[in-house]
């Protein structure tokens, strides 16, 4: 296991994974797929956004949430939502802890988002979401500022 743990559910938007690819190959973090995916990660889109990278990426394809609970039982899962009101500034993060994205165009399912690890990155009122790479990039950076690189 990671410092720092990245995990994308069911992420839909090729881009957005090359994206964040490349951001956990330059923070160390290990990067975690869950469920079924909005595109083949030989898609172009993918290999295009996350450069070179690739073959650096600590990557794990998982088929659900409950086997990643399995394969971790012991860790902390943390779950970004719009829909919490606890910020993501108010977690002390440790090492080994997973942060849970859910895909663009819906977000995490509702049996996360009630969890009392769900948190959010607070934005202005009546505004949907931030981007998910540029969402996966403030979290991690805020993990890395509480324990290091």
């Amino acid at each position: 296991m990671s410092r720092i743990n990245v995990v994308l559910y069911e992420p839909e938007i090729p881009a957005n994974t090359g994206n964040i690819a490349r951001l956990c190959v330059c923070t160390g973090a290990s990067l975690y797929l869950v469920g079924k995916l909005g595109f083949a990660l030989t898609d172009k889109y993918v290999k295009r956004s996350g450069m070179d990278y690739w073959d650096n990426v600590d990557l794990h394809k998982v088929v659900s949430m409950a086997e990643m609970y399995k394969m971790f039982p012991e860790a902390r899962f943390f779950y970004l939502t719009t829909k919490s009101k606890k910020k993501y500034t108010d977690i002390k993060f440790q090492e080994g802890d997973f942060l849970v994205f859910g895909p663009e165009s819906r977000g995490l399912p509702q049996e996360y988002v009630t969890k009392d690890t769900a948190i959010t990155l607070p934005m202005v009122e009546g505004q949907r979401s931030l981007n998910l790479s540029n969402s996966v990039a403030i979290t991690v950076y805020e993990v890395i500022r509480q324990i290091g690189l």
